[in-house]
């Protein structure tokens, strides 16, 4: 077991994990994105971005960009893409990209300065040093950057060579998120993702270089010819290269809905015993070397922003992960991205062609969504504390809510004595609080407090926790 003081997670033997290792979300929004629907439409959206400077309660404002365009296909990928060698796609995308964000801005009433902004992909480092530049400046123009603040993009080491890097933090980025997956040659060959060492290290020494102030590594583990020496030394390597934060992600094999999939031979896929052991392993060399474990499958070195952010109760979670900014409103540009303003999630179609119809003809693409109800705000603010903090305080619930949290509640507390018996939460009159051991089990935790899923008992579509 790990020192839980040093560590602040402890592993659990294989009767917990066998017990507790269930079906959950992983909570990027609540109510999840499979309660949207298609009776929300563009004319909800409309009104709560009209609403918004009215909300009584004022938030900030985040921007994500979905930049759906590749190279080439890494056969484990689920992202929305498309791939191809041809820019005049990705030019004509921008384009109806800030068509949209036009339709946006005539509608979005408040602040409209931006304290933080990602670009996802698909590959964003897709696009020329030209485009990257065009489209950054005309973001600004509609939308004004807040000095100190967060300006991310998701990097393929495979499409961003040292001058792009320059690039970038011209543009104004000043964080980035690399793409890695796995160092080793025989896992990269059977993925499609040949990138050696040399070119990831190449990348980040430049990005330290031009002042990036943040980098994360994204890992993902359960991949074909993975082994747990094997994983063993790429972890060792990252470490080596040490990035400020890392991303451990669990390969979920569905080739059923992800066609690239299927190019993976299910033989050499790790067993679930090799899998949950890479995972633990990881781990235990990672919070052993100066990493703080975050929450699931998130790490950052104890001085970076996202360890101060949590430490200090500002720390949020949305569809990027984690996030150091107390809550903003995010205004979502592209095909497949998703808005979350003044308690209204609005989502486009994945399929670029219905994107491009809706904007030209002038209206937002929104293709389904959600407006919380109280109950769901209520609820969203309980999941999202035990997500992000581990602890959650009831008198703090009460507060903002008007409610008794105990009587509220009293269905879920029940539910959570089990978890109480076998050490994994503290229950006391006034706070939940995540054990060090319960900690790999926090999205089951927050669980109980999901009524959609009690009401539907749908948990078996989610992945599980190892």
């Amino acid at each position: 077991m790990l020192n839980p003081a040093t560590s602040g997670v402890e592993l659990p033997d294989d009767a917990l994990l066998k017990k507790f290792d269930v079906p959950a979300p992983r909570y990027t929004s609540y109510p999840t994105a499979d309660r949207f629907h298609a009776g929300y439409t563009a004319a909800d959206y409309e009104a709560a971005l009209e609403g918004r400077g009215e909300a009584a309660k004022k938030t900030g404002l985040s921007l994500y960009c979905h930049i759906p365009f590749c190279n080439d296909v890494c056969f484990y990928c689920g992202c929305n893409k498309v791939v191809t060698r041809d820019h005049e796609r990705s030019a004509e995308y921008m384009r109806v990209m800030l068509e949209e964000a036009d339709l946006v801005g005539e509608k979005l009433t408040g602040s409209r300065t931006l304290e933080q902004l990602h670009w996802g992909g698909g590959t964003p480092t897709f696009l020329t040093d030209d485009e990257i530049l065009f489209l950054m400046g005309e973001i600004q123009k509609r939308f004004p950057f807040e000095a100190d603040g967060e300006f991310s993009i998701e990097v393929d080491p495979r499409s961003c060579p040292v001058g792009k890097v320059k690039t970038l933090r011209q543009a104004g980025f000043n964080r980035m998120s690399l793409g890695v997956q796995d160092f080793n040659p025989e896992v990269q060959k059977a993925v499609n993702r040949i990138q050696p060492i040399e070119m990831t290290r190449e990348v980040l020494e430049a990005a330290r270089a031009e002042g990036f102030e943040s980098i994360n590594m994204d890992l993902i583990y359960g991949l074909p010819k993975q082994t747990r020496e094997s994983f063993k030394r790429t972890i060792e390597q990252v470490i080596e290269l040490s990035p400020d934060r890392i991303a451990l992600y669990h390969y979920a094999h569905l080739p059923n809905i992800f066609k690239p999939q299927r190019r993976i031979i299910p033989a050499d896929l790790p067993n679930a015993e090799e899998r949950v052991n890479i995972m633990f392993d990881s781990i235990r060399t990672l919070t052993a070397n100066g990493y703080r474990y975050i929450g699931m499958d998130h790490f950052a070195k104890e001085d970076d922003e996202l360890s101060i952010a949590q430490l200090n109760g500002t720390i949020q979670r949305n569809f990027q992960g984690y996030s150091t900014r107390a809550e903003c409103d995010m205004v979502a540009l592209g095909a497949s991205s998703i808005s979350f303003v003044d308690g209204n999630y609005a989502c486009n179609p994945r399929e670029i062609e219905p994107y491009y119809e809706a904007i030209r003809a002038g209206r937002l693409a929104t293709c389904r969504g959600f407006k919380l109800n109280d109950d769901d705000k209520l609820r969203r603010a309980v999941i999202m504390t035990i997500m992000c903090r581990f602890e959650l305080d009831k008198r703090e619930i009460e507060a903002e809510f008007g409610i008794n949290f105990d009587e509220v509640f009293a269905h879920e507390l029940k539910k959570l004595q089990a978890y109480a018996k076998h050490e994994l939460v503290e229950l006391t009159p006034e706070k939940i609080t995540v054990s060090a051991k319960g900690k790999i089990f926090v999205r089951a935790v927050a669980m109980q407090f999901d009524r959609y899923l009690r009401e539907s008992n749908r948990a078996g579509g989610y992945s599980k926790i190892a």
